[in-house]
């Protein structure tokens, strides 16, 4: 079956801002999607969190937009919206009728424009409550909330970005002042940083008189500062463990595994790689470790995309009451083992190539992630074309460039183990231990 094909346009304004438009008129909607070139890796040490506090801060009004009226005029309007921080990205966008179009391209120049006419420490220390409560809710509070956060301080040292999580520190946060927060918005929320993308029932021409009226009067900022050298040793060079005490119903052992940088063609052999362990309840590791040898409640593999020095590879099982979490480790190790020494079976690869075809091919039928996805491959790679060939590329991936990617990845001295154990259960092997 042929591939199907994301037809769209692609320039730049005299400011810098880059629009990328693609037609779909089978649906009378259309989706804005706005991402600007700073994530966490951009901040400076002692001034973390700041890319995710403007997610939040991003919905407090500016110039002609009061305090949450962006939420509401989107609403009322038919639409829906958000934002997402992310360590090499931010990203803005919205979904509504396309005779709604101009309100939400208004919208958002807006805020790139006049934010800080509307920010004041009122808004700023409001928004840092916020922040310090998602951080209670998703990671402290959270049974296992922490294992990303500790993953990425063992996979990336202390001088990295990638060894904070996009939440930052609270410490952070709240030793930052109003001045510190308006320059990180000066630096990095210009159209020059940005990629604006709008797909579904709009006219290309229209679009850009509306883009040009609304965004063409902001001004570019030249002196976006470089990110330094963030290059990494392919591999971490050691094993690291940690057992983690929490409040937490049942043991679950997490691993994870330096993997290469988002764009590499090995990280689209570990995407499969990951199909073939955990994609669904044919995969390996559900076969035996939950299905057959009943050893685990549930099993996880997939791979986290990064562009600064390399990616994470990772995965979890939760054990099952009455089983040793050593055993579980163990089959868990031997089934990633396996995919270093055995080829996949065609049926196997035409089944995780078939799951990634109906996740790939679920996605781009919807305008917003065609919006998103464009916006993300012309950001992170200056090439929107990647929109039309991340599938092929995805099925092009061989049984031998998977066994070689385990190799080189599924290493012992390449591996984080995290083990969290239920309190009482953790106290009591220190007792014994003792």
């Amino acid at each position: 079956m042929p591939v199907p094909r994301v037809d769209f346009t692609d320039e730049r304004l005299p400011n810098g801002l880059r629009l990328i438009v693609a037609e779909d008129h089978l649906a009378p909607v259309v989706a804005v999607n706005l991402w600007y070139d700073v994530g966490s890796k951009h901040e400076q040490p002692g001034k973390t969190g700041f890319a995710h506090l403007f997610e939040h801060v991003m919905f407090q009004g500016s110039a002609h937009v009061k305090k949450a009226e962006h939420i509401a005029l989107v609403q009322a309007a038919g639409g829906t919206m958000n934002g997402t921080t992310w360590l090499d990205r931010t990203n803005y966008f919205e979904t509504l009728p396309s005779h709604q179009l101009e309100l939400a391209l208004w919208l958002e120049a807006d805020r790139m424009a006049t934010l800080l006419d509307a920010l004041s420490q009122e808004n700023l220390d409001n928004q840092r409550e916020v922040v310090k409560n998602e951080k209670r809710w998703s990671y402290d509070n959270r049974p296992y909330g922490s294992w990303n956060e500790k993953l990425q301080a063992h996979l990336f040292p202390p001088e990295h970005p990638y060894h904070h999580p996009t939440i930052g520190s609270m410490d952070d946060l709240n030793a930052a002042s109003l001045e510190d927060v308006s320059q990180f918005f000066r630096t990095y929320y210009a159209p020059n940083n940005a990629v604006l993308s709008v797909v579904g029932d709009a006219d290309h021409d229209q679009v850009r008189a509306w883009v040009d009226k609304y965004f063409g009067r902001i001004p570019a900022n030249p002196a976006i500062p470089p990110l330094p050298d963030l290059s990494l040793p392919a591999i971490l060079g050691q094993e690291r463990r940690e057992v983690v005490p929490d409040k937490v119903p049942l043991p679950r052992v997490y691993f994870g595994f330096r993997a290469p940088v988002y764009g590499d063609p090995r990280l689209d052999a570990i995407d499969i790689a990951s199909q073939l362990l955990a994609g669904g309840k044919g995969s390996r590791l559900h076969r035996r470790l939950v299905r057959d040898e009943r050893l685990a409640q549930d099993v996880a593999f997939f791979a986290l995309g990064f562009l600064g020095g390399a990616s994470i590879s990772a995965g979890w099982a939760t054990v099952r009451p009455g089983v040793d979490v050593d055993k579980v480790e163990a089959v868990y190790l031997e089934e990633l083992d396996r995919l270093t020494t055995e080829l996949a079976s065609d049926d196997e690869l035409a089944r995780a190539k078939a799951l990634i075809e109906a996740d790939e091919l679920g996605a781009l039928s919807r305008v917003e992630e065609r919006a998103d996805r464009l916006s993300m491959y012309a950001t992170l790679f200056d090439d929107p074309e990647l929109v039309n060939q991340m599938l092929p590329r995805y099925l092009s991936v061989t049984a031998e460039q998977i066994r070689d990617v385990a190799r080189a990845v599924f290493r012992p001295d390449n591996r984080v183990v995290l083990t969290y154990l239920p309190e009482a259960d953790a106290a009591g092997a220190a007792e014994v231990a003792a």
